[in-house]
């Protein structure tokens, strides 16, 4: 099988399993017992917090390690906006519909459950949210802003300090979710001017599980897990030490590679980019191609069944990915695609190529070798 499926998950790197393994057993304390091995415990999570607001230029109590990034955004928006409700009495939320599903989700059950109301942000053609977009929407009654950094599905980056400065300047909480961005994007908190940003340590080669929510100082924030004081008692439960200890040493590896890492996976992405759109017709990137991912293609077929083109790819040894998802056999085209404004024929072939470190040009050249004749095998059985 050759792995082309990176912005979904990617395997642990040797040198992060090495770094938990010792939490696993030797030194399997809890950081809340004042005993010497929860003393041992505690100060591994404490070096590695401080480790990641190394990375994040932050304070490192302005870091709250949580179970992945979809947790890291409730936090973050449910607690802002119930925060808000409570001090200024602001409720409105803006966020965009390309937004990924920890968000979305998220947004329509504060709607539905809770009467905050929602306003979605237009996109362009290219999946972005514009500073215009946002300046237009927000008003005196917008508690928070919630854009994604780097979109999963089409690899868009998103102008996200412009953005930020727009919220600032009217008073406005910002949040981003950069699970996607943080493998390859820059993640300075005080150069992006975010308020809360959320992280996810399976995107970049750390376990999946474990995630993070940076937090700017004196951001109002109600938690949403209740229970023991743990994560400055904005996060109850007991610590997962080996797997904050993985995060932090991925994060650091990240961005201490970060340089190296671009450098091999942006020539294969634009390899494969001009490779599928020259050799298959009525073909086209999503996405935009220069405020981009640089290790994520995406593209759309007209007339291909997505889920199908997945299917004859994996059996023909790819692992990639859709953005359509298939409900009780009837497959609709994801928010995304609806969201840039491609019609039903275009948005139900969608197909995602993202590439690693471990990805070589022979499986790359392979990829681009096999994939014409699959989509043109789809497209016949359509018929």
């Amino acid at each position: 099988m050759i792995y082309l499926d990176y912005s979904a998950t990617t395997p642990v790197d040797p040198r992060v399993m090495d770094a938990m393994a010792p939490y696993f057993s030797a030194s399997f304390g809890n950081p809340s017992s004042v005993h010497r091995y929860g003393q041992q415990a505690e100060a591994a999570v404490d070096s590695a917090r401080e480790t990641v607001a190394s990375v994040l230029n932050c304070r490192p109590d302005e870091i709250i390690f949580t179970s992945c990034g979809s947790e890291s955004d409730n936090l973050a928006i449910r607690g802002a906006v119930y925060a808000m409700r409570e001090k200024t009495g602001a409720k409105w939320i803006l966020a965009s519909r390309a937004e990924h599903p920890a968000v979305t989700k998220t947004l329509q059950h504060l709607e539905k459950y809770e009467g905050f109301p929602i306003e979605w942000l237009d996109v362009n053609l290219q999946g972005m949210v514009t500073p215009e977009a946002v300046s237009k929407a927000i008003c005196g009654d917008t508690a928070i802003v919630s854009v994604m950094y780097a979109n999963n599905e089409i690899g868009t980056i998103n102008p996200i300090r412009e953005i930020a400065e727009i919220c600032r300047a009217n008073h406005i909480l910002f949040h981003t979710d950069a699970v996607q961005a943080a493998a390859y994007l820059p993640v300075d908190v005080n150069e992006l001017g975010v308020d809360m940003m959320s992280l996810g340590a399976h995107k970049f080669y750390g376990p999946k599980g474990v995630g993070a929510l940076y937090v700017r100082k004196g951001t109002p924030l109600i938690p949403q897990l209740t229970g023991g004081g743990q994560e400055f008692g904005f996060r109850a439960g007991t610590q997962n030490v080996p797997y904050i200890v993985g995060f932090a040493e991925a994060l650091r590896l990240t961005h201490e590679e970060c340089e190296n890492r671009v450098a091999h996976v942006k020539p294969l992405r634009d390899w494969i980019i001009g490779s599928v759109l020259e050799s298959i017709p009525d073909s086209r990137l999503t996405g935009d191609m220069e405020s981009r991912l640089p290790q994520h293609a995406s593209f759309a077929f007209k007339g291909v069944d997505g889920n199908l083109l997945l299917t004859l790819l994996d059996a023909a040894g790819f692992a990639c990915s859709s953005g359509s998802a298939c409900k009780t056999g009837n497959p609709e085209p994801s928010e995304v695609m609806n969201a840039i404004g491609l019609s039903r024929e275009w948005g139900l072939g969608s197909l995602r190529v993202t590439l690693g470190v471990h990805t070589t040009p022979a499986e790359v050249d392979s990829f681009i070798g096999v994939l014409p004749g699959l989509v043109e095998k789809v497209r016949g059985l359509g018929k």
